[in-house]
């Protein structure tokens, strides 16, 4: 693999990694209108989401249902996962070229991006 496809498929991902999410809040947004269209806001008390939008599996199972929040909150997380996936590949793409200077640093920077999602909890 070389420079040049290896840009290639990073730009390829990204570019599908975003219009995948958007399409998937898209169609979350339309669920959310068509289900709660009529509900009237309550903005004097703030509200944060409920337990069964803060877990994978719960989102995951939501989703299936087609419950609209849920399905917004999945597409949040296919954008959040983008560049996720593209440092994760771009770990491979150095690996394939024996170029362990940059494997260690693209290591870094996905630890650090591992970090900031799951272990600041």
């Amino acid at each position: 693999m070389n420079d040049r496809k290896a840009e290639q498929i990073v730009g390829q991902l990204l570019i599908g990694g975003v219009l995948v999410s958007a399409a998937v809040v898209a169609v979350g947004g339309a669920l959310f209108l068509a289900h709660n269209g009529g509900a009237v806001p309550q903005y004097h008390f703030f509200q944060g989401e409920p337990e069964s939008l803060r877990s994978l599996g719960a989102i995951v199972s939501g989703a299936l249902r087609l419950d609209g929040s849920a399905v917004i909150q999945l597409g949040l997380l296919l954008l959040i996962a983008t560049p996720v996936a593209r440092v994760t590949f771009s770990v491979a793409a150095f690996a394939l070229e024996h170029d362990r200077t940059y494997v260690i640093i693209t290591l870094i920077v996905l630890a650090v991006l591992l970090y900031s999602l799951f272990g600041s909890h």
